[in-house]
């Protein structure tokens, strides 16, 4: 009952943020408050009485500035990978949203979504590289480099808005939505102004900002990555199915469940590709499983996004997981890596004592 008000009240409130209605001029006073509290909290780094701490490492930001959902994840993964493949040591921090416990921990293979929330599992599972998550993102980076001494990129999986972390650079990812109705929280989408003023004790400066929309168009200038599913989907034992053999004649009928921020994307995406689905569950996003019933759904073979599966596979291991394929376009990473390299070779030209601007 307490999920289908989740829900109900997230579907409603990310229709509402598309458009300029009666909901977003009902919450106009509320967010006109929001801003001014936003305003104060970048004035007290700005002046000082708040602090932004620097770690030993290139600190990448990827975030943004829509509540809801826009691809930080899958964006994540995609960089960890890359610099992968580039030589770099790399980890991944994060707040672990939607986890039980408080400490700073590494995230395992093994490890329960519950102890590290779904999105830094999904995120280990995915990279093999180290990912800790903790209340303050300063103390998460500071324990990874603590067990891996010799990182030299630390990717911040969301944060934009975490002054209190030194960051070199930053990624701000959009979807479809765009900017929504333009609108701060609660009567639109945005958590911050756009476009931001940067906040230079933080590290923000407009050349260290690299934009990434994952939406099919653009409402204004960045690059742009392409979403996609993978053609087959994952078992909890480690198999593999091609969709296509999916709801052949004699088999189970289909239930797709997701517990995302906009669970229509993964159905759209599933009949895109031509998968036969009997039934859709739509789920609130960061959804436990908790009060999932699986024996409501026992005449079902279910399939779910891998953020779900992550949770799912402890009480229903028969569910099958589909991959997203997360492919930014060339000119993203080329300029990814042009700005990698300057901001390296600062760095180490500031470590022998030279000037750096």
């Amino acid at each position: 009952m307490h999920s289908n008000w989740r829900l109900r009240l997230q579907s409603a409130l990310l229709r509402a943020w598309l458009h300029k209605g009666l909901v977003p001029r009902l919450l106009h006073p509320l967010a006109l408050l929001f801003r001014v509290l936003v305003w104060m909290r970048r004035q007290l780094y700005a002046y000082g009485l708040l602090s932004t701490q620097r770690v030993d490492a290139l600190v990448i930001v990827v975030g943004n500035v829509v509540a809801g959902g826009g691809g930080k994840t899958p964006t994540v993964i995609a960089l960890a990978q890359h610099f992968q493949e580039q030589g770099y040591a790399v980890g991944v921090i994060s707040r672990g949203y939607g986890r039980t416990g408080m400490a700073c921990t590494e995230v395992k293979p093994d490890s329960s979504p519950h102890d590290t929330g779904d999105e830094p599992l999904l995120i280990r599972r995915s990279t093999q590289v180290p990912v800790f998550v903790g209340q303050t993102r300063v103390e998460a980076a500071a324990r990874l480099l603590e067990c891996y001494p010799l990182t030299t990129i630390i990717l911040c999986d969301d944060g934009l808005q975490h002054y209190a972390l030194y960051r070199d650079l930053e990624i701000c990812v959009f979807d479809d939505r765009g900017l929504g109705n333009g609108c701060l929280l609660p009567a639109g989408p945005l958590r911050e102004p756009w476009p931001r003023k940067t906040l230079p004790q933080a590290g923000q400066r407009d050349d260290r900002l690299l934009v990434l929309h994952t939406g099919e168009n653009p409402a204004f200038a960045g690059f742009t990555a392409q979403r996609s599913l993978a053609p087959f989907a994952k078992g909890s034992e480690g198999s593999t199915t091609q969709l296509s053999a999916l709801g052949m004649p004699g088999a189970k009928p289909l239930l797709a469940l997701a517990g995302i921020a906009q669970p229509e994307s993964f159905f759209s995406m599933l009949r895109a590709q031509r998968v036969p689905l009997a039934k859709t569950v739509a789920l609130p996003d960061h959804y436990h499983f908790d009060s999932f019933s699986r024996n409501v759904y026992k005449g079902y073979s279910i399939i779910c996004t891998e953020k779900d599966a992550a949770k799912l596979w402890s009480t229903t291991p028969d569910a099958l997981s589909v991959p997203l394929v997360f492919t930014p376009e060339p000119a993203f990473f080329k300029s990814l890596d042009r700005c990698v390299t300057d901001l390296i070779g600062a760095k180490l030209s500031s470590a022998h004592g030279h000037q750096t601007t």
